[in-house]
């Protein structure tokens, strides 16, 4: 009996056991899933295959399932063959249709069911690849990505070990909250045996634009969000602070950098304070999103303007200030962020709700690290934030298509 079939076999059996129903008790992070919304956005879809990933710079969806998984296998030939499966399902659900297989009354369907009838939702499936993934015996003769680092700590960083890392990322997003956990929950279960759920996080509410037409959504700080993103339409800026390039190994070439955080928002003391409080820790009006001193909320942002009495109109330690690139040598990220909610806080007893962080660059410790380092020292925001999760993946280049996953990353 080949490989193949014995882990067919095996993956059938593990399914028809009680070790399936102890996925409800995995480390699952998330708020109620909110209703469908209707209409031809369901019907709407994104190519799986393609030069790059869809997921970075696609039209940001409303809603996101971000699961990380440990490795659970020494054997290369059962890791790849997951992966080849993963794609090939991932193509498909991008497309609105069930996974393929065996329709056998006697074994669980191929398909979760949940998401039939829903329409592909501009559903993204997006891998990444993590640090430890090239620790774990079928990983360890890999060549690993040279900028793929762990981040450093940042002040303030209140990092929960298991929600944090992960040797691979899977990134759904969709315009339908259903679609995206029916992406995820399929990757899982194709998974048993050969990886671990470590961490499953739902975000609700996209809080970045990634291109033009896009509106700016507001974040759980009432404040618009994403108003100077990096768009699908920026051109050379891609090229120059997102896509990978020279960089070995080969199926990097036309990746690029994932770093997912967990920012918890203190609300309570958030909306505690004032009007002025808050438009000067953010250093834009809540109402229209301008900047101060502005009218509109794409007006550009001008550090040198001084109010009456010879203060800047934006504050020192406004987040627009410290973040802008002319403060930071030029760094510039693409920011795919989500709104969580996530019930109340143990220890706090405040509501656990914030952003679920996301960026995707060149380089993460020359970019984000280099930025996020900045923020956690002068930020007027930083003192509302608590970062709870921290990860960095290595997303690979496009698949071609019927290429999968396996192939690319344990090609000869």
């Amino acid at each position: 009996m080949s490989e193949d079939q014995t882990f067919r076999l095996s993956r059938r059996a593990f399914f028809g056991s009680s070790a399936f129903a102890s996925l409800g008790a995995l480390s699952v992070m998330g708020a109620e899933l909110p209703a469908s919304p209707a209409g031809a956005m369901q019907n709407s879809s994104i190519p799986f295959y393609g030069s790059h990933q869809a997921g970075l710079t696609t039209p940001a969806q409303e809603n996101l399932a971000f699961a990380t998984f440990d490795i659970a296998t020494t054997s290369v030939a059962r890791l790849r063959l997951m992966l080849n499966q993963w794609s090939t399902s991932a193509a498909a659900m991008t497309e609105g249709r069930s996974i393929p297989g065996d329709s056998s009354l006697s074994f669980p369907p191929s398909d979760t069911g949940e998401a039939v009838g829903r329409g592909p939702a501009n559903l993204t499936v997006t891998l990444g690849i993590g640090p430890s993934f090239f620790s774990s015996p079928p990983g360890r003769m890999r060549a690993k990505p040279g900028a793929l680092v762990e981040l450093p700590a940042f002040p303030g960083d209140q990092l929960d070990p298991q929600a944090s890392g992960g040797a691979l990322c899977i990134q759904a997003c969709a315009d339908d909250p259903q679609v995206s956990f029916h992406a995820v929950h399929n990757l899982v279960r194709q998974g048993l045996g050969v990886v671990t759920l470590r961490n499953l996080q739902l975000g609700f509410g996209r809080t970045s634009n990634t291109t033009v037409n896009q509106e700016s959504q507001r974040n759980l700080l009432g404040f618009k969000d994403g108003s100077n993103n990096l768009m699908a339409n920026s051109g050379t800026a891609l090229d120059h602070y997102v896509w990978v390039d020279q960089e070995q190994p080969s199926w990097m070439k036309g990746g690029s950098y994932l770093v997912a955080r967990r920012i918890r928002i203190r609300l309570e003391q958030w909306t505690s304070s004032s009007l002025q409080a808050q438009q000067d820790a953010i250093g834009r009006a809540k109402e229209s999103g301008a900047p101060l001193g502005g009218k509109s909320e794409h007006d550009p942002v001008n550090l040198s303007v001084s109010g009456s009495h010879g203060l800047p109109v934006i504050p020192e330690g406004a987040h627009i200030r410290v973040a802008a690139p002319s403060q930071n040598k030029g760094v510039r990220i693409l920011r795919r962020g989500y709104n969580y909610a996530d019930g109340i806080d143990p220890v706090s007893g405040e509501i656990d709700a914030g952003l679920f962080f996301i960026s995707f660059q060149k380089d993460p410790i020359s970019q984000f690290a280099a930025l996020q380092h900045q923020l956690s020292l002068g930020d007027k925001l930083h003192s509302y934030l608590v970062h709870t999760s921290s990860g960095v993946y290595a997303c690979p280049r496009g698949l071609v298509q019927g290429q999968g996953w396996g192939a690319q990353l344990f090609a000869s």
